[in-house]
């Protein structure tokens, strides 16, 4: 099942051909490139830039960033990609870097950023959800088309978003890692913020897993759990469970036993209901 978009693709479509060592790279001052304001990127680790700084000083910058003239500042460019990269020359006192200069509108900068930032996984879950709220509220895109331009199935793109609407305790413990965003998601399921901060606290005290989270929300809202999860799961078939929540965008449940076993695939509504199915008969 394969999505095709412009966008969707990458940033081919941005970078002159397979060698982008010769066609239209330019030599731009470090001091005229501005950051991407819509860059969905708002944490880059010092380790990381460290090491490309060192890297950068032993064997310069090969990559070339990419980046836009801005129209309210004359001789100014816009990064559109590329912004570990020039932090990262800044860091070692380069005054000129190899950029490739393209037209793009700000929400383009945004779209192009994000494509970049979701297929290295660099953007952590709230990151993502923020962008994808700008292309949504800012520009009035449907969360089918913001799918379309990242490559992602529409319930992911619904469910990412939901993510905003956690307190902000919630948020601080994803942000840090306390928490994954699959424990994150689990927490969606109760209505009330101090009830998903309250169960948030017994994840951490307890050190429950997404499956333990997702029982423990079942009990919280009344619900009685089907059958509990057997014990010992094979690790192949728990990282195949996660695979398939990652990809569907939503609560998944496996059991296995002797003579085969089942998988239960949880909807939250019509529209995700909808949004599955297509992904399912998909046969593209």
């Amino acid at each position: 099942m394969t999505r095709r978009s412009g966008l969707g693709r990458g940033l081919d479509a941005l970078i002159p051909g397979d060698d982008q060592s010769l066609s239209g790279v330019i030599q731009i001052p470090v001091a005229e490139i501005i950051p991407n304001p819509r860059q969905p990127r708002s944490q880059f680790g010092d380790e990381d830039l460290e090491e490309l700084a060192t890297s950068i000083k032993q064997f310069g910058l090969i990559q070339p960033v990419i980046v836009s003239e801005d129209p309210d500042n004359q001789g100014k460019f816009v990064l559109i990609a590329g912004e570990r990269r020039w932090l990262a020359a800044r860091k070692t006192g380069l005054e000129k870097i190899p950029a490739i200069v393209r037209e793009a509108s700000d929400q383009e900068r945004l779209e192009l950023a994000l494509v970049e930032n979701v297929q290295r996984s660099d953007l952590n879950p709230l990151e993502t959800a923020e962008a994808f709220r700008q292309l949504v509220e800012d520009f009035h895109l449907s969360h089918d088309e913001v799918a379309s331009r990242v490559n992602k199935s529409r319930s992911s793109v619904t469910n990412t978003l939901r993510l905003l609407k956690l307190p902000e305790d919630v948020q601080a413990a994803l942000l840090r890692g306390s928490i994954s965003e699959g424990h994150a998601r689990a927490l969606l399921g109760l209505t009330l913020p101090q009830a998903q901060s309250s169960a948030m606290q017994t994840i951490l005290y307890h050190g429950l897993n997404v499956r333990q989270t997702e029982e423990l929300v079942q009990r919280l809202n009344g619900d009685k759990p089907s059958r509990p999860p057997k014990p010992g799961l094979p690790p192949d078939l728990m990282a195949l469970e996660t695979r398939l929540r990652d990809r569907l965008g939503t609560k998944v449940r496996l059991t296995h036993a002797r003579n085969g076993g089942t998988i239960v695939i949880h909807y939250y509504s019509d529209e995700e209901l909808n949004s599955l199915i297509e992904q399912l008969m998909d046969e593209d």
